[in-house]
């Protein structure tokens, strides 16, 4: 199971107490204080990290807590700081106040740390409140809590290019036929479960891009038919959109329809999605009816297409270096740079 949505509850640890002592010596029945202050809490960090793959590890433990501080002690002793705990998250995990819904962190970076609760402040001890006026205090101070709170941690999946497209349109063979990632294939639909993200190289150019087989989507995804809003979250994030189409239309399947629902279900989901770069991809043309299917969709659909054959290996150089192209664009374009 891919758990990439989980509820969890998070606490930082709580300020140790401040010490209420008096030095008791045998020649010093009457010493002054010498309460010790106490330890502060430990924080919450969250990292981000390429090597976590998915939720699972807060799927079955929701609730952390880092550890208190220590109460202080006499002979001014003051108590140890509470122990840190840093918790590790796929990068592309973002952290969201339960109650209000609002986003509260995220990491978009392997290495990226947030400090997401504060430990307590600890508290003060007697020796703390001696003055001219007040040799003998007997005042201290509690240990603070430390933050706490109910949160959703929400994978959206980083990627330069999200394959989309109905199910068995052929993406996952796609990816693994030009990437290092092997998602497993087969004749059937929902092969796919979760999103697979392989690296694609480009040795002569010294680039690399990384690409998303983003699950089949079915007509009501938007409304979160299936698993609609679970899958398409992870387009979010991608730079550059390629619309992957069964053109053989398998199981009776109509190309250009399917290329209007899924335009349809991107745009409900989210209007700024169809602005994303978009290449259209039509597979399976070493099928009998692709090419003539194809012909009838390029009277309708006037933007470039870009045929392949995963079972010929046909089409690769060309859409593996349109992507290129668009993912460059777009990585200039939030550079600043005019391109």
């Amino acid at each position: 199971m891919f758990y990439d949505e989980v509820k969890v509850s998070f606490k930082a640890g709580n300020g140790g107490d401040g010490c209420f002592s008096f030095r008791r010596a045998k020649y010093e029945p009457k010493g002054g204080p010498d309460g010790g202050d106490g330890g502060v809490g430990g924080n919450v960090y969250i990292i981000g990290d390429t090597n976590v793959a998915d939720l699972t590890d807060f799927h079955f433990k929701p609730g952390w807590k880092a550890k208190n501080g220590e109460p202080g002690r006499g002979s001014d002793q003051h108590g140890a700081k509470g122990e840190h705990i840093t918790l590790r998250l796929p990068v592309g995990t973002i952290v969201v106040d339960r109650d209000s819904g609002d986003p509260i962190a995220e990491v978009l970076e392997h290495g990226d740390e947030v400090l997401l609760l504060e430990g307590g402040v600890g508290g003060k001890g007697n020796a703390q409140f001696k003055s001219s006026i007040n040799q003998a205090p007997r005042q201290f101070t509690l240990g603070k809590p430390g933050e706490e709170g109910d949160f959703r941690l929400i994978i959206k999946t980083i990627a330069d290019v999200g394959l989309i497209g109905f199910p068995n349109a052929g993406k996952s063979t796609l990816l693994n036929m030009i990437t290092n990632a092997h998602p497993k294939t087969g004749a059937y639909p929902f092969t796919t479960i979760f999103p697979t993200v392989g690296v694609l190289e480009f040795p002569e150019q010294y680039e690399r891009i990384t690409v998303a087989d983003i699950p089949g989507l079915i007509e009501g995804a938007s409304e979160n038919r299936g698993l609609g809003h679970r899958f398409l979250k992870h387009v979010e994030r991608c730079k550059v959109l390629i619309i992957m189409l069964d053109m053989e239309g398998t199981d009776g399947r109509d190309p250009l329809g399917d290329y209007r629902v899924l335009k349809s279900e991107l745009k409900l989901y989210m209007p700024g999605l169809v602005r994303k770069p978009e290449l259209i991809c039509a597979n399976k043309m070493d099928e009998p009816n692709a090419a003539e299917n194809l012909k009838v969709f390029q009277k309708k659909v006037k933007d470039k297409v870009y045929p392949i054959s995963c079972v010929s290996d046909e089409g690769f150089e060309a859409i593996t270096q349109a992507m290129l192209v668009e993912v460059l664009k777009v990585r200039e374009a939030e550079a600043g740079v005019e391109v």
